[in-house]
């Protein structure tokens, strides 16, 4: 996939905080790895990145400032250079300058990935493709949760991420893999 220099990547909330409780269980073994890799080839290029970190307001949340899950995952670190949007909501674009440092850049298509599929990542792609912006969401670089369903079951994080990316695919992104970024 060509990749121009009016593209920034935005990894959301890459955070230490998702490995233990009380976050249930994930599915996705590869993400580190997937987004490690699109990091990689970003830098290499030379090419914008806008990190995201949610920054809880909460009391108690493991997501805080201060607490040890609020840091990054090893290597999703913000370098020099790069920029770091924080947020206190689902929406990278919510209560943040990340509208308007993109325009700034200008920047007009974005790339995401992250955690999780089916709240930070899916509210940031839709409220990017309805700010303007052409949307490219990395699928196999994100990953979710298993989900209760209300009547004492559970969705598997699997099938709420087959679900999410297919509504963000009908209507609010081009959806690829890391490997077709990485061609």
């Amino acid at each position: 996939m060509k990749i121009s220099k009016n593209t920034a990547l935005i990894p959301i909330d890459m955070q230490q905080a998702f490995d233990a409780a009380p976050w249930p269980k994930r599915w996705n073994d590869k993400v580190d790895d997937n987004g490690l890799a699109l990091l990689a080839f970003w830098r290499e290029k030379g090419l914008p990145i806008i990190h995201v970190r949610h920054d809880s307001v909460e009391d108690g949340s493991t997501l805080s400032p201060g607490q040890s899950g609020n840091r990054f995952r090893p290597g999703f670190e913000p370098r020099p250079g790069e920029l770091l949007v924080t947020k206190s909501v689902n929406a990278a674009f919510i209560g943040t300058d990340l509208d308007l440092r993109l325009r700034r850049g200008g920047i007009d298509t974005i790339v995401l990935f992250g955690i999780s599929t089916d709240m930070c990542v899916s509210t940031s792609v839709r409220v990017g493709a309805n700010t303007g912006y052409k949307v490219i969401l990395v699928e196999d670089a994100c990953d979710c949760f298993d989900l209760a369903d209300g009547d004492g079951g559970t969705i598997s994080a699997r099938d709420i991420h087959k679900a999410h990316v297919a509504t963000l695919r009908a209507e609010f992104a081009t959806v690829v893999s890391t490997a077709d970024i990485l061609l």
